[in-house]
């Protein structure tokens, strides 16, 4: 089916609220496949059409329950379809909605459906149906739940449950009844009304509800539909949570933008499966991804023969000269262009397509710090990579490379269009323009904390160079203070940490100490590989991470990060974390990000025992 081209988003009273330009885009787009979702082995396609209906259908049978006006809606599921369905059925009626991490636990979901007074609770499945049933006395305004996948759930009978299915079958009866009141629910909207929650991950306390209105997001969708090259004939794979704004704004709202096909992912594990399916045109990860890929093509090539290892160096080492010249904006010369060429048909290509990435114009990494030389290995396969900023508090990007295409090493790229940043005395980011948020919800003394005089303190620190590049170099509560009075920013000696394919994550702690130290969780795939390599006996994770050889390997790869630092600035001794931490567990956040202060305390008698002597 050809697609026609999508037109240019402009605000008018037909496109200032996310529910006008999301029903605008249905109506354009119609029969075009919007949405992919894999059922038993095979890409199942959703149109724009189908879209819209199941959107106002989930609305429409809101409304019969008696979801008021700005009434909170919940979705605690992972990324699917369903997801945005109700997304966008919720805010087309003048709903909030907002989303529940699926790794969050029975507590933390009571707290957050608690302090905003939600109304309604969306669960994937039987799992997340479980907690808000062990807290629903203690949730008042709770009227009703909706479950999508009943699995296991046929004969279970509660009058406040209710299947997505039954939900949708009200929606169709109201449609019927009321045919116009959706479309006049969707005019009603207002851009100063609240669009929706999002929750912040909690790295410093309990997690606040981040109130985004829907002028903060159409300022956001006209700005990026000026800044990244999306077309309708795309397709993007989906797989981190849509509760996080970077996902919500790379596969909910950029998409309304230009209406490029979303993928979903069947789980977090099947990412790189689906990868290498879709093949997508564009890719965003966060820095926890892109450090995976990486590290399996290094551990790939140490097994592979002595003629592809030499075949690999050669043509990754020509990569990185082609990059370093494209970053640095100067020309390649044509015999290191068809150098690149040779080295691209024989190795980086089949690297990339291996992947899942061939096909990709861009690809973005966020949400955390990611090494430089990360990127610039990236750049060597072929690849344009950059880094954005931004966070939940200016809905989403606050800077990018621009012009699009450009890179600096180890910045983030200058201030998207109508925005400002400057650098305050003490070094923290600051942030003014549209996109700045509305403040917490019921918060008010934490929100005059955090936006003075209408400028938003982002908790950042960095510097920018003189054509407006800006590089953070860490959170402000992360900086370290040694003993002798250095300052010290972790989380670059942390990236390169990572660099390594045997470490997973890198925790570096000193302050108030005379010396740096360092917590590090092993990457269990590769480095259980390298033990069998080396006949190397282990059990199991803890006992993989006792072994001599293991600690030997680590600390090698430690000397080697050290090399790159000042002498204050080196890592003097490590211990290694003796279980696999996932999203699941305290000391991270659901987008991956180490709770550094949980992180001190967990492990206190493990790092003081590293100062003893």
């Amino acid at each position: 089916m050809s697609v026609k081209a999508v037109s240019k988003l402009e605000i008018g009273p037909d496109a200032d609220t996310v529910p006008k330009i999301f029903w605008r885009r249905v109506r354009e787009f119609g029969p075009k496949i919007a949405f992919r979702d894999k059922k038993l082995g095979i890409w199942q396609p959703i149109t724009w059409a189908e879209y819209g209906d199941r959107a106002r259908e989930v609305g429409l049978g809101l409304l019969a329950l008696d979801l008021s006006d700005g009434g909170r809606v919940s979705i605690t599921s992972e990324v699917c379809p369903e997801w945005l369905m109700v997304d966008m059925g919720v805010m087309g009626v003048g709903g909030i909605s907002f989303g529940i991490y699926p790794t969050d636990t029975t507590p933390q979901v009571e707290y957050i459906m608690d302090d905003c007074g939600a109304e309604f609770y969306f669960a994937e499945n039987e799992e997340q149906l479980d907690k808000v049933l062990e807290v629903r006395a203690a949730l008042p305004a709770l009227k009703k739940i909706f479950v999508f996948d009943m699995e296991g759930l046929h004969d279970f009978d509660d009058p406040m449950v209710m299947s997505f299915d039954d939900l949708l079958a009200l929606g169709k009866k109201q449609v019927a009844a009321m045919p116009s009141l959706w479309e006049r629910k969707v005019e009603a909207t207002e851009p100063g009304k609240i669009a929706i929650l999002v929750y912040t991950s909690g790295t410093t306390g309990p997690p606040k509800g981040a109130m985004i209105s829907h002028d903060n997001i159409v300022f956001q969708m006209v700005n990026n539909q000026d800044l990244l090259p999306y077309e309708p004939t795309d397709r993007t794979l989906a797989f981190l949570p849509l509760c996080h704004i970077a996902e919500r704004t790379f596969t909910t709202f950029n998409q309304l933008v230009a209406g490029q096909t979303v993928n979903f992912a069947e789980n977090f594990d099947t990412v790189p499966e689906n990868l290498q399916e879709v093949q997508p045109t564009s890719f965003f990860a966060v820095p926890r991804i892109w450090e995976k890929f990486y590290s399996s093509i290094t551990i790939m090539v140490k097994d592979a023969t002595r003629l592809q290892r030499f075949a690999y160096t050669a043509a990754i080492g020509i990569g990185h000269r082609v990059a370093d010249r494209k970053i640095a904006q100067k020309r390649v010369p044509l015999s290191l262009s068809i150098l690149y060429a040779v080295a691209n048909v024989i190795v980086l290509k089949n690297i990339r397509k291996m992947i899942g990435i061939d096909d990709c114009k861009f690809c973005l990494s966020g949400a955390a710090p990611v090494s430089p030389e990360l990127i610039r290995w990236y750049w060597a396969l072929g690849l344009y990579m950059a880094e954005g900023f931004g966070q939940t508090e200016n809905s989403g990007l606050a800077t990018l490379p621009i012009p699009f295409g450009s890179y600096r090493y180890g910045r983030v790229g200058r201030a998207v269009p109508n925005t400002e940043i400057r650098i305050a005395q003490d070094g923290e980011i600051l942030i003014r323009g549209r996109h700045v948020f509305m403040g917490y919800w019921s918060q008010p003394a934490k929100t005059a904390e955090t936006v003075i005089d209408g400028w938003l303190h982002t908790g950042d620190v960095g510097n920018l160079d003189d054509e407006g590049w800006l590089k953070i170099t860490d959170r402000m509560k992360d900086i370290i203070i040694t003993a002798g009075g250095k300052n010290i920013t972790p989380s670059e000696i942390e990236n390169e940490l990572k660099f390594s394919p045997y470490i997973q994550d890198a925790v570096v702690i000193g302050d108030a100490r005379p010396y740096l130290v360092a917590l590090f969780m092993i990457d269990y795939e590769n480095v259980a590989k390298f033990a069998q390599d080396e006949n190397v006996p282990f059990s199991n994770f803890a006992s993989l991470c006792r072994r001599d050889e293991i600690l030997d390997l680590i600390q090698g790869e430690m000397n080697e990060v050290n090399k790159k630092f000042a002498r204050v600035e080196q890592v003097k001794k490590f211990r290694l974390i003796e279980h696999e931490i996932t999203p699941e567990d305290d000391e991270v956040t659901a987008t991956g990000k180490l709770k550094r202060s949980f992180v001190n305390e967990k492990y206190k008698d493990l790092i003081d025992e590293m100062y003893k002597s």
